[in-house]
């Protein structure tokens, strides 16, 4: 790998597709091809993925879905590691390219105001605007925009209850509600639900977070912390880098420097967030995992178990 980094390229777009068995078998063939890996979803109202390869080949499957009129530049966020972020290949057919569950959830129809990267200051810094993480409660402890709130959701399909719950308690629809998640097909989602519930100020973070730290010096940030990712590098700071987080391979959660001392940390099966809640099975289950893990870096593989997630959100 030339430089010895690669480049991770994470993009979304919602878009009639037909023919999914028939892409699926393309991407896999045109991905393997260059040696690019990570996850990529397909379902019929678009398309969602994060990828890593070479700064080469990530330019050949930007090109290969611009002329196929997936998507297009503008749909791609990009950022670099040292690290390979996947340990393969994979090509979803899904019924939704961000689970919500919720029919009234259709960005084809209606979604909330884009706002860019340079306005959302001015705009989350006025009085009286609810600024909603839609993200999980994992992601946001890690970091978040100043004064936002969380639904205290663990998964996003947990979204649609918590807006219920919104509008039982008789809040003022024309209310502004500013909304971000990491790189915006969850808004598009979340956005597009509020809407059809008859909220009538939504306005979202355009490219989410980390179009916003791309685009905002750190000086002007009004970002706290680190953003989490779904892949092996966990959480990225402020320059788009590898941040200060590890990953427990038990429970998937981001875990610090001092959750590592702790007696309830042991590398691959448990951490302070889990450990109450491991069986004797499930910890034998993972500390044969972890041995793998280990011959397989002995042998200077990557064992295919050692992601920390394949889940796909942004």
């Amino acid at each position: 790998m030339k430089n010895n980094f690669f480049k991770v390229a994470a993009f979304y777009k919602f878009t009639q597709l037909s023919n999914l068995p028939e892409l699926q078998e393309t991407f896999m063939q045109y991905l393997t091809k260059l040696k690019i890996k990570g996850t990529i979803l397909l379902a019929h109202e678009g398309i969602n993925g994060t990828v890593a390869g070479t700064s080469e080949s990530i330019d050949k499957f930007k090109e290969f879905l611009n002329i196929r009129d997936l998507l297009s530049s503008k749909d791609f966020k990009t950022s670099s590691c040292k690290d390979e972020p996947f340990p393969r290949l994979k090509v979803k057919l899904k019924n939704e390219i961000v689970s919500i569950g919720n029919e009234l959830a259709d960005p084809k129809k209606t979604v909330g105001t884009y706002v860019q990267p340079e306005d959302w200051n001015d705009l989350i810094a006025e009085n009286d605007v609810l600024i909603l993480d839609t993200r999980n409660t994992y992601e946001y402890s890690i970091g978040t925009f100043k004064d936002s709130i969380q639904p205290s959701t663990t998964n996003f399909r947990e979204f649609p209850q918590w807006v219920e719950g919104l509008e039982n308690s008789q809040i003022d629809k024309n209310k502004k509600i500013a909304m971000f998640c990491t790189g915006g097909i969850r808004c598009e989602k979340a956005s597009s639900l509020m809407k059809a519930k008859g909220f009538n100020n939504i306005f979202h973070l355009q490219g989410g977070i980390l179009n916003y730290i791309e685009k905002i010096d750190e000086e002007h940030s009004m970002w706290e912390g680190e953003c989490f990712v779904f892949d092996d590098r966990v959480a990225l700071n402020q320059n788009l880098e590898v941040g200060s987080y590890d990953m427990c391979h038990g429970c998937r959660m981001p875990i610090t420097q001092e959750d590592q001392v702790s007696p309830k940390y042991n590398r691959g099966i448990s951490c302070p967030n889990c450990f109450d809640s491991k069986t004797p099975e499930q910890q034998k289950r993972y500390a044969d995992r972890q041995k793998q893990i280990d011959l397989a870096k002995e042998r200077g593989e990557k064992h295919i178990g050692s992601i920390s997630s394949s889940a796909k959100k942004g």
